[in-house]
This record gives structure tokens, sequence and C-alpha cells, in this order.
């Protein structure tokens, strides 16, 4: 396993653990108070705190960072799936398993989306239920509302209530 390197931030939806590799993204927590950042950090850490402080003023709608997030290869799946869902839009946990090859695989994508080691750069609070609702989020349902609604504000498309 390649070495990590890790770096806390302070952002508009709390304190976010990241953790990269010399070359890609690996992860990403919600976590209650900052803790010990790595001495060193890789030029992709860099590359990953500037595009976050973009996405949270405002001004990047895609993220270009390489990932490599662990995770079974259906959960890889719908995390490339979720991954096209576009800034500011939302679609249904069953709109993502039909498109991961059967409708039935709804609670699958659900679970799946709930073990995202990546969120925000991996979309998942733009998956919602079925009926429009807001449903689980690993960060908790008050960071995936700021979200949907931080990209409202800054032109998104969706047309929920919440």
């Amino acid at each position: 396993m390649p070495e990590t390197f890790d770096q806390y931030i302070f952002s508009p939806v709390g304190w976010l653990k990241i953790s990269t590799t010399q070359k890609a993204l690996v992860s990403i927590s919600f976590v209650e108070e900052e803790g010990k950042s790595s001495t060193s950090q890789p030029a992709v850490m860099e590359e990953v705190i500037l595009q976050l402080n973009e996405y949270f003023d405002g001004t990047r709608l895609v993220f270009d960072i390489p990932l490599d997030p662990e995770g079974t290869d259906f959960q890889k799946k719908v995390w490339q799936l979720v991954s096209i869902v576009p800034f500011g839009e939302t679609v249904s946990y069953l709109d993502i398993a039909i498109l991961s090859g059967s409708e039935k695989n709804t609670r699958a994508v659900g679970l799946a989306n709930g073990k995202n080691p990546i969120p925000v750069i991996i979309p998942c609070h733009r998956i919602i239920g079925s009926n429009g609702k807001l449903t689980g989020y690993a960060g908790g349902l008050d960071k995936k509302r700021w979200l949907l609604q931080h990209e409202l504000r800054y032109g998104g498309k969706n047309s929920l209530l919440f």
C-alpha cells in the first residue's frame, strides 16, 4: 500500500481530513476537529485543496483530480456513475441503479453511495430518493442540504425544495 499524506482544512461544512498518496486523492472525511497533518505534502494535495476551495467559493463546477478510492468493483462502478451527475443537478438512487445494470440494484447503490470515500468530489450528495427527498449522507443531512443549496446558488439546475 502506498504511503498516504493527511491534511486538515476547515470548510463551510466543517473540518475535512484529506488523504492522498503521491499521485492521487484517496479519501475525504468529515471530522469533528482538526487533527495532525503530515509534515510533507505531495503536489496532488495542494491541487485537491485548491480545487476544494474553488468549489466552496463557487468558482469550480467540475473537479479535475486523480482519484484512487478503495472499494469493490461494484462500488467503484457506482462512484463512477455518481461522478457524472452534473453540478447542481440530482438523480435518484433508482436512476443510478438502472445505469449500473438493474433497477433492482437500488439498495446496493445506496450502500455503495454510503461507502463513498471521497464525498464532495465524488458527488454522492447529488443522489436523492425517488420521491425527491433527501436521504442518508455520511456527513449528515445538514451537510448534504448545504452542498445542494450551495450548488443551486452557483448555477445549479436542481429544483428540489429542501
